[in-house]
């Protein structure tokens, strides 16, 4: 048996990370990684010591908005928010690192990608957002769609 690689490792990671999630739509996770160590998680959720979505419900799911629109109006945060605010909460550099995650990160996601100095991003489905991936490509940020196996 081969061992897997470092983006098999790294995403596998970030299913983990992703399964603590309470989103009652996605479990979504995300691993920033530097020099092939980890230096921050997050996964999609409410803030610190607010109640989950498992307990209360998803006001999303009841309006039935579709994925990729009206994030307002969500008490979560997205697994990449998540693992750059556990690396400021904690004084973690993060500049010129990877990110890897579950997902193709939505604008709002990309624009902190780019101003916290992530230099790739690796993620897994592919989400609907073209001015995500216009953002990053004009910021020179290189994003890779893994696939298992590749």
């Amino acid at each position: 048996m081969s061992r897997p690689s470092w983006d098999e490792y790294f995403m596998q990671v970030t299913r983990v990370v992703g399964s603590r999630s309470t989103c009652l739509r996605r479990q979504l996770g995300a691993v920033i990684v530097k020099d092939k160590r980890i230096l921050s998680t997050g996964y999609n959720g409410p803030p610190s010591g607010l109640d989950h979505c498992l307990d209360v419900g998803c006001l999303r799911q009841q309006m039935e908005i579709p994925s990729g629109e009206r994030f307002e109006l969500c008490r979560g945060l997205h697994a990449e928010q998540n693992a750059i605010i556990q690396a400021a909460y904690h004084g973690v550099s993060i500049r010129d690192s990877v990110i890897y995650s579950s997902a193709q990160p939505c604008v709002t996601c990309a624009k902190m990608i780019i101003n916290s100095g992530i230099k790739r991003i690796i993620y897994e489905e592919e989400y609907p957002d073209a001015l995500s991936r216009r953002l990053l490509a004009e910021a020179g940020i290189d994003m890779i769609r893994f696939k298992e196996g590749e």
